[in-house]
C-alpha cells in the first residue's frame, strides 16, 4: 500500500513539474499531458524555423558574388591598401579608385591586376583626408566593391 501511494505522489509531483515547465493551467492529468504535447510541437516548429534561418544566412554568405580580402595598414602619411579576389569584375578598379578620391586619398603608387583574379596594392597618401583612419578606408573600399558587384 505504501509503495502505491508513494508512486501516486511521485506521479502527481511529476505532472505538476510538467505543468509548470509547459506553462499549463490545466488541472487534470489528461489536460496537462495534452498541453505538454502542444508545447513540444511548438518547440519543434521553432527549431525548424531557426534551422531554416541559419541555412538561409549561410546561403547569403556563400552566394556573395565577389568574395574579397581587404586589408588596410596605416603608414606614416597614408595607408597601404591590399585587395584580392578570386574573381574580377568590370569596373571594380575604377570603383575602388573613386572611393579613394571621395576620402581625399591621393594614390601615390599602385599595382593592379584585373585579368582572371583581382589584385590591387596601393599606397594612398592623406591629401584632404582629416580624421580618416584605416577602418574608414577599409569600409569605403568594401562599400565600393559592394556597389560595383550590385550593378
Amino acid at each position: 500500500m505504501v509503495s502505491r501511494e508513494h508512486k501516486k505522489a511521485g506521479l502527481h509531483e511529476k505532472l505538476q513539474l510538467l505543468r509548470s515547465l509547459t506553462n499549463s493551467h490545466a488541472l487534470n492529468k489528461a489536460s496537462i499531458i495534452l498541453d505538454a504535447t502542444k508545447y513540444i510541437e511548438e518547440l519543434k516548429e521553432k527549431v525548424v524555423k531557426l534551422n531554416q534561418e541559419v541555412a538561409c544566412a549561410q546561403n547569403i554568405v556563400i552566394e556573395d558574388p565577389l568574395p574579397m580580402q581587404v586589408t588596410v595598414e596605416t603608414l606614416e602619411r597614408g595607408f597601404l591598401i591590399n585587395v584580392f579576389s578570386d574573381k574580377s569584375s568590370p569596373g571594380l578598379l575604377v570603383s575602388i579608385l573613386e572611393a579613394f578620391e571621395e576620402l581625399g586619398l591621393e594614390v601615390m603608387e599602385a599595382r593592379a591586376s584585373c585579368t582572371d583574379t583581382f589584385r590591387l596594392e596601393a599606397v594612398g597618401a592623406e591629401n584632404l583626408a582629416e580624421g580618416v583612419d584605416a577602418h574608414v578606408v577599409k569600409q569605403a573600399v568594401l562599400q565600393s566593391i559592394k556597389n560595383c558587384s550590385g550593378n
